[in-house]
């Protein structure tokens, strides 16, 4: 009976995450470690570089607050922490506190989060987005591009999916944000771990990890 309760549960958050217009996360949310993806999008891009390698760069891509965005907008950061995410997934909406939080807490040590939304879904789109970033108070840009460019670029597959860019704008940690999308059940803070780490510089910890979400809604008719 056991079992098949726990089988009942899986299927139920699943199932949450697929009426509130999301698909199935890449991993299992709750777990220790994320899993293998169970998450399969034909028109998602497929990263090629490396820890090490330089960060795509992006430019003129408009924000919350009307204005135009660039990387290079932010090159006195000593850390660029960009996540791509979006207003519709129920994982994604579990993390902003999150990231309020992680932006408030390394502000003065020179790490900049910058958040972006590369989804067409009429829920994603840049007025609704205007709304969420007032209604929450993001402390941090949040950008919108949706040729989705900069995600093909940096090869974003779900919300949230995080890239650190180090002083160098080298990709320097790639993945999660921590274990689990319940704050009350995390173990591991891979992250923040990374941040602390690059911040003395040393190397991440845990340079690459799982990421976990809700995929990203690709436009097979949409040219790089």
């Amino acid at each position: 009976m056991a079992h098949k309760s726990t089988c009942l549960t899986a299927l139920a958050v699943v199932a949450a995450l697929v009426a509130g217009g999301c698909s199935a996360p890449e991993s299992k949310i709750g777990d220790a470690a994320p899993e293998k993806s169970i998450v399969s999008d034909d028109a998602a891009p497929q990263w090629s570089g490396v820890i090490g390698d330089a960060a795509p760069e992006w430019s003129a891509v408009i924000g919350t607050d009307d204005r135009e965005h660039s990387l290079a907008d932010y090159k006195d950061a000593e850390l660029i922490v960009l996540v791509f995410t979006c207003n519709h997934c129920p994982v994604a909406v579990d993390y902003e506190d999150r990231l309020i939080a992680l932006q408030k807490d390394y502000e003065s040590r020179g790490v900049q989060v910058i958040a972006v939304n590369v989804n067409n879904l009429p829920a994603d789109r840049l007025e609704p987005m205007k709304q969420r970033a007032s209604e929450k108070g993001f402390n941090f840009p949040y950008l919108y591009d949706p040729s989705q460019k900069i995600g093909r670029d940096y090869g974003a597959k779900v919300t949230p999916h995080v890239f650190v860019l180090d002083g160098s704008r080298k990709l320097a940690y790639v993945g999660a944000i921590d274990d689990t999308q319940d704050p009350a059940k995390v173990t591991q803070h891979f992250l923040r771990d990374a941040i602390d780490a690059l911040l003395a510089e040393k190397e991440p910890p845990e340079p690459v990890t799982q990421q976990f979400g809700c995929s990203i809604k690709y436009e097979t008719n949409t040219e790089g």
